[in-house]
């Protein structure tokens, strides 16, 4: 790891106290020279670096750029280890996860970006990632279960990241079948799960789970068309909170869940964040929409409805799109 990085990562694991450069040099091992050209360096990366007379430097509450030595402190003992890949810009996380996946990354492989310029949604839509706003991420993960559970590693994924969102900044919010994640009346997560199959077993070869959570505000104005929709965690950014931060507890919890289906406990929290549970609902498929009223998650997270005809059937992911009647 080269000293810039060294560097960043002590700041980051140290953002209360000013460290001198007199200890960051001991400590790294390196001259108080070296360390005045990494602070230099950090600083026209964009990092925001406090530096004071007889007390030394320390990263800004405001400096809240996303990178692996961001992130790394908050990371699980058992996740300590991953791999993570930090982009400054992208396309797609997801686009670059299958790449490497397809290449043998191993599962637990993060990639993260500050800003995409394809950010993908589901049912082919687009998904808005703005710079220094949001959390870009896509999780490779090599899961042993069948095709037929795709939709289990959904929402396990939903239900992970309304966890992360409640332990690192106490917010409550609910999740709209199976994957966009709101708070009050407004998205602000939406979840593309895509895998890869293995046809003679029926096994994954692997699952990309991208997540796009809105963080803040976008210093620039959103798309028309998303300004009646899109939501943000914060309208601006908590000074004791980073990204950083909240991005690890996400990778912690997704992966708590997604790594081992055979315990479906989460289904019943998946249950209490639901929106949509007891409502009406319109359902679209066969290009039309029809009028239902949801029921229920199945044990396999399918979204058991009671459809225009009275009868009692379940959805599954990929098939359809639902919105609350107005």
């Amino acid at each position: 790891m080269s000293t810039k990085l060294k560097l960043l990562k002590t700041l980051e694991e140290n953002r209360e106290n000013y460290l001198s450069g007199e200890v960051l040099a001991s400590t790294m091992n390196v001259s108080r020279s070296a360390i005045w050209k990494a602070i230099k360096s950090l600083k026209e990366e964009g990092y925001e670096i406090e530096s004071t007379t007889n007390k030394g430097y320390r990263l800004k509450s405001e400096s809240d750029l996303m990178s692996a030595e961001g992130i790394q402190p908050w990371l699980s003992p058992t996740n300590q280890e991953l791999e993570l890949i930090v982009y400054k810009t992208i396309g797609s996380t997801n686009q670059e996860a299958k790449k490497l996946a397809l290449e043998g990354a191993k599962t637990g492989t993060v990639i993260i970006a500050e800003e995409q310029t394809q950010g993908r949604g589901r049912m082919g839509r687009s998904f808005y990632s703005p710079p220094k706003s949001g959390v870009y991420l896509s999780l490779v993960l090599r899961p042993e279960v069948a095709a037929q559970d795709a939709v289990l590693l959904t929402t396990g994924a939903s239900v992970g990241v309304c966890r992360a969102i409640k332990k690192v900044t106490g917010i409550e919010t609910q999740i709209k079948w199976v994957n966009d994640i709101y708070r009050g009346d407004r998205k602000i997560v939406g979840i593309l799960t895509e895998a890869v199959t293995n046809f003679e077993n029926g096994q994954f070869e692997f699952v990309i789970i991208g997540i796009g959570l809105n963080f803040k505000q976008p210093e620039a104005a959103l798309p028309k068309e998303l300004e009646d929709i899109v939501g943000t965690l914060f309208n601006e950014k908590p000074d004791a909170l980073t990204r950083n931060r909240l991005a690890a507890e996400m990778i912690n919890e997704v992966l708590s869940i997604c790594e081992d289906l055979t315990n479906r406990d989460f289904l019943a929290e998946y249950k209490t964040h639901s929106m949509v549970l007891g409502k009406q609902i319109k359902v679209f498929r066969n290009n039309e929409w029809e009028v239902a009223t949801a029921l229920d998650i199945s044990d396999e997270g399918g979204l058991m409805i009671k459809n225009q005809f009275g009868q009692i059937e379940t959805l599954n992911t990929g098939e359809i799109s639902i919105r609350k009647l107005e």
